[in-house]
């Protein structure tokens, strides 16, 4: 009877540890931090590689997706001058595609609803004629949180170091 009761009260007692171990993984705010950052990159990085992605020849569908993944003024940038680029790449006929290789968060604001990304692409912009060119960049992004989530406010090309001799 007694090793019935200390094995009850051992057994109760993992169960109440299990719990309480369990309650503070959910309610940890390093793990929702880690959440909203992975979010953030996510968001990001295919923002930048829509951004970098563009085929003559469904023109329209391309432009949509850029102004999709974007907010504020660079939004506003991309819609007022929708038309003369959508005739610049028409005439040029080219394809552009990108590639994402890496990627990471620079900053994250959560309260704010800011984050800032840095993404490495690979860039292949193929013309009617010629070899395709292909082109690796790195790009900073500001984005910013809205009802849809993270989007494109800003994208850069990030600076290149001075390095060492």
């Amino acid at each position: 009877m007694l090793a019935a009761l200390v094995l009850a009260l051992c057994a109760a007692g993992a169960a109440g540890w299990g719990g309480w171990q369990r309650y503070q993984a959910a309610n940890d705010d390093s793990a929702s931090f880690a959440q909203a950052r992975d979010d953030a990159l996510a968001a990001g990085e295919q923002a930048v590689q829509n951004m970098n992605t563009l085929d003559h020849k469904t023109l329209e569908q391309g432009l949509d997706s850029w102004e999709q993944s974007t907010t504020g003024d660079l939004h506003s940038q991309l819609v007022d001058g929708r038309d003369a680029f959508a005739r610049q790449i028409t005439e040029a006929k080219t394809v552009s595609t990108a590639k994402v290789l890496s990627g990471a968060v620079t900053e994250l604001d959560e309260r704010a609803g800011r984050a800032g990304v840095m993404v490495a692409l690979r860039v292949t912009v193929t013309a009617p004629e010629g070899e395709p060119a292909v082109k690796e960049s790195r790009l900073i992004g500001s984005l910013t949180r809205t009802s849809e989530g993270w989007k494109l406010s800003a994208l850069g090309q990030a600076p290149v170091g001075a390095t060492a001799g």
